[in-house]
């Protein structure tokens, strides 16, 4: 079977995370991704680190599977060489300043008006309009614009997630938009324009938090890896470690109590027979469910939790996830091709019965100008080109 996005051409001016995101699933659904780069720097996360044999870690986990277009699109021919690749794509993406890309002429608009069926894509921090549009909108900014680190983090202090979630939300709502206006144009045959911001993205994600402060009235408090509005849902000692443990209804915390920790007298207390007493009992309850954790070890417990049916979970570093055996299992490792040689990469999560989808190699800065150029019959002596 072909793989699902074969025949679609993307070309992204794209650069950091968020649209990256977007346009590497695309590539690996089989998309032609065009990643637009400025000459001589290119995408700045390249830059971030050299941790994977002197490549960005962000890069390499990004911009697999895509081709590498070098172009100064200050100058008029490397303008006109976007524009006519543009003119030959089903999608356009860009996360450039705002307003940037429609003042070098690429905004929605005008592209839309030359072809209807292209779905243009804008990506910004706060969108188009409003008081914060021109705002600088790193992820850990509109993290905190959000509210996300305002729940994130101890009692005693706040924190940013430890992974950019404001890029990945935006990233994944541009990705599910351009599916569903290919889907709509493959009816229809009409294009789209579609805008997303990391501020939007990261508030929608909001949800339940949101939620309790406009109908509850009340700021969640942050809670560690707890969880605010269940009990018993954290972390608890073992005699060598510690485990997580979340329960998540009422007969959960009978065979948790009764069952697996041996204290029937928990399980018939009547003032944690609901999620709602335990939770305003949460100090009684976590300490009466770590005095027991401790009598186990972590593999002990582990396995008589897994076999109550009591949702818990190790607490890994990167290493031991690495390492995971579910991940060795299903055999979700693969190779990946870069300039520094081949590297280990995951499997896409969506994984398809029929084909396995795509991983192409990661792309040095400029590696396919040539090629590209060339398709587009452009001049030798074009200065569009990238002189190596």
């Amino acid at each position: 079977m072909p793989l699902p996005l074969a025949g679609i051409t993307v070309v992204a001016l794209e650069q950091a995370v968020a649209a990256p995101l977007a346009t590497r699933h695309l590539a690996d659904m089989g998309a032609r991704v065009i990643k637009v780069e400025r000459v001589g720097e290119g995408d700045f996360a390249r830059n971030y680190d050299d941790a994977v044999h002197g490549l960005a870690s962000h890069f390499v986990w990004l911009n697999r599977g895509k081709e590498s277009l070098a172009l100064d699109l200050k100058s008029s021919s490397g303008r006109d060489a976007l524009r006519r690749l543009i003119d030959r794509a089903d999608v356009f993406l860009q996360n450039l300043a705002p307003g940037a890309a429609a003042r070098l002429g690429f905004g929605a608009d005008e592209l839309r008006a030359d072809h209807p069926d292209l779905i243009v894509v804008d990506m910004s921090g706060y969108g188009d309009a409003g008081p914060y549009r021109e705002r600088k909108a790193y992820d850990m900014l509109v993290q905190a614009e959000a509210g996300l680190i305002s729940v994130t983090g101890t009692v005693d202090e706040a924190a940013k997630t430890g992974i950019p979630t404001s890029d990945i939300a935006a990233g994944m709502y541009a990705l599910t938009s351009i599916l569903g206006a290919l889907v709509r144009r493959g009816v229809t045959g009409v294009g789209a324009a579609v805008s997303v911001s990391m501020f939007d993205a990261t508030v929608e994600w909001m949800g339940h938090p949101m939620y309790m402060r406009l109908y509850g009235d009340r700021q969640i408090a942050r809670s560690g890896v707890g969880h605010a509005a269940i009990v018993p849902y954290d972390r608890y000692p073992t005699s060598d470690g510690e485990i997580l443990i979340g329960v998540q209804n009422d007969r959960g915390w009978q065979v948790l109590a009764g069952e697996v920790l041996g204290r029937p007298d928990l399980a018939a207390d009547p003032r944690y027979a609901t999620n709602i007493g335990r939770v305003g009992a949460r100090v009684d309850v976590d300490a009466a469910v770590a005095a027991e954790t401790k009598r186990f070890t972590t593999a002990e417990l582990d396995e008589k939790l897994a076999a109550a049916g009591i949702p818990a979970a190790e607490i890994r570093e990167l290493d031991g996830v690495v390492a995971h055996p579910q991940l060795s299992g299903r055999d979700r490792w693969r190779e990946v091709d870069t300039e520094a040689g081949p590297i280990r990469a995951l499997l896409p999560p969506m994984t398809f019965a029929d084909v396995e989808l795509s991983m192409g190699a990661v792309p040095s800065l400029g590696q396919h100008t040539e090629a590209i150029l060339a398709e587009l019959a452009h001049d030798e002596t074009d200065p569009a080109r990238v002189i190596e």
